[in-house]
């Protein structure tokens, strides 16, 4: 089966990179977007997830991947709602701020600047190798 390449969100102040590489892993649990569950169901063993830190700093920051298939979220108290367990690869050299996203022409049309709600999303696995391209040198 091909590879499938992800971004997910998180707000740092909540759970940061830095939280989850001290953590060594987490569930991705919470997720209340039925697109944004559905992904999660879609997501494969080892598949590359890129961490997203959203809200105030809104940039790429680290390299991850699946580390368990989706399973019921524990923290849903009603609904069909799954997590998975993601675990760290690697930080970004540099992070990839959402600004420096748009700014790229071959980046224009990734969820993350269409549908920037969607806290987990799909990428092409172009898109997923050009921000972790631009997280190896400055902007």
């Amino acid at each position: 089966m091909a590879k499938k390449y992800w971004l997910v969100k998180q707000e740092p102040e909540a759970y940061s990179w830095d939280d989850f590489v001290r953590d060594k892993g987490t569930a991705w649990t919470g997720v209340r977007n039925f697109q944004a569950r559905n992904n999660l169901q879609r997501m494969a063993l080892g598949d590359p997830v890129l961490f997203y830190h959203s809200v105030k700093t809104k940039a790429v920051v680290g390299v991850a991947e699946v580390a368990k298939l989706a399973y019921p979220d524990p923290t849903a108290k009603e609904g069909n709602w799954v997590c998975v367990d993601l675990a760290p690869v690697h930080p970004l050299k540099h992070p990839v701020t959402l600004a420096a996203i748009k700014e790229s022409p071959a980046l224009k049309e990734i969820a993350l600047v269409k549908q920037s709600r969607l806290s987990v999303m799909p990428l092409k696995a172009a898109d997923f190798r050009e921000i972790v391209a631009m997280g190896r040198n400055p902007a």
